[in-house]
């Protein structure tokens, strides 16, 4: 397999929208105690609840670490070889395969 570097190539950073991705994923731990919710999708209310229980158990129980994850992809702008081959499901031509990886050198 010949392999070769895209010397330029553009790409795009946005939320992660495929089949069954959450847009974020919720959670939160008590600073005290350690104790941690149940991690909720898409609906930081359940968290909320926990936390507010929990201080009403443990009255000095009052700080929490909230954590929310959420899911990105990259994505080939409009130029980038990965593009047009992203849209009929192939590799890119091998002249313009990336040397594997698909970051530049500043990601090393």
């Amino acid at each position: 397999m010949t392999r070769s570097i895209i010397k330029a190539a553009e790409w795009t950073l946005g939320p992660e929208t495929g089949e069954g991705a959450p847009q974020a994923i919720y959670s939160a731990g008590c600073m005290e105690c350690g104790e941690e919710s149940l991690a909720s999708d898409n609906d930081r209310a359940p968290v909320e609840i926990w936390a507010l229980k929990h201080t009403g158990r443990n009255p000095s129980h009052r700080q929490y670490n909230a954590m929310i994850e959420t899911y990105w992809r990259v994505t080939p702008a409009e130029g980038n070889p990965y593009r047009e081959s992203d849209a009929h499901g192939a590799q890119p031509h091998p002249q313009h395969q990336a040397n594997g990886s698909k970051g530049s050198a500043h990601d090393r």
